[in-house]
C-alpha cells in the first residue's frame, strides 16, 4: 500500500486556485476580500467598506494589514504597520482616537501578520441618491491601498 502524505490544513489562509497560463496547470492565490467594522482606520478605512488582502505578501512599513490581535487571537483587526521593530511590527490606527493599536498593546509578533491590504471597496450607501453623489461615488468606490496613496495624517507625521 502506498503512503500519502499528511498535507497540514490551513484554515487561517483562504486560497483560491485559478489556472495560471504559462505558470503550472494550477497555481493558488491566496486573496480573501473582508468587509471592516469600526472607526479605526478613518479616514483611510470606513465601517462598512470591503477589502481585498493577500495572505502572505510581503509587509513593508506604512502597508495596511490584517493581524490577530495579540491578546485576543480570535479577533482580527486592521491596522497600519508602521515600523519593524525586535520582535514583530509596530501597528498603529489611523484614527488617533479610537486607539487599539500598538500603544496599547506593543510589538504585534510576525506570526500574527496574516495579510496585507490590497484594494478598498467602498459601498454606495443608501442615502446616496442625488446624481452627482453617485458620480462622487463612483470615481472613489474602488482605489488601491498603499502607503504611496495613504490619507492617513498619523504616517505622513513620521
Amino acid at each position: 500500500m502506498r503512503e500519502v502524505p499528511e498535507v497540514p490544513d490551513t484554515p487561517d489562509v483562504p486560497e483560491l486556485t485559478q489556472e495560471r497560463p504559462g505558470r503550472g496547470p494550477t497555481a493558488r492565490v491566496p486573496f480573501q476580500v473582508v468587509e471592516v467594522t469600526g472607526p479605526s482606520m478613518v479616514p483611510t478605512l470606513h465601517h462598512g467598506d470591503w477589502l481585498l488582502v493577500q495572505y502572505g505578501a510581503t509587509v513593508r512599513p506604512g502597508d495596511v494589514v490584517i493581524l490577530r490581535h495579540p491578546f485576543q487571537q480570535d479577533l482580527l483587526v486592521v491596522k497600519r504597520a508602521a515600523e519593524r521593530r525586535r520582535g514583530g511590527w509596530w501597528v498603529l490606527a489611523d484614527n488617533t482616537f479610537a486607539g487599539g493599536d500598538s500603544t496599547d498593546y506593543g510589538v504585534v509578533p510576525e506570526e500574527l501578520v496574516l495579510a496585507r491590504v490590497r484594494a478598498r471597496y467602498r459601498p454606495l450607501r443608501k442615502d446616496q441618491r442625488s446624481v452627482w453623489s453617485v458620480v462622487a461615488w463612483a470615481v472613489s468606490a474602488l482605489r488601491p491601498v498603499s502607503a504611496a496613496r495613504s490619507v492617513s495624517s498619523r504616517l505622513r507625521a513620521r
